[in-house]
């Protein structure tokens, strides 16, 4: 399945992404536990906020890391965050 870059993007109803300072990273909270994520990782997922769309994320990664060709990275995990079913689009 591939995901749309045109519509915007959310954390499934059950996820939230939130600073964790006992782990020094951003961790993705579920009922049933946690995700510690990587750097990069939770640096894309800050970027979900119900409106912005895949596009608009990687837009605004390049803005922030000028000279990184990022595009295929966040997009390839976009759509695993996606496939895993923390983000959906609405």
């Amino acid at each position: 399945m591939s995901l749309a870059n045109d519509r915007p993007l959310r954390f499934a109803r059950q996820y939230k992404l939130q600073w964790e300072t006992a782990q020094n990273a951003w961790v993705l909270l579920y009922p049933e536990g946690l995700i510690k994520l990587t750097e990069s990782a939770g640096e894309i997922l800050q970027r979900i906020d119900g409106q912005r769309t895949a596009t608009d994320i990687i837009s605004s990664l390049q803005a922030a890391f000028p000279g990184a060709d990022l595009q295929q990275d966040v997009s390839d995990f976009l759509e695993h965050a996606h496939d895993k079913g923390w983000i959906i689009t609405h």
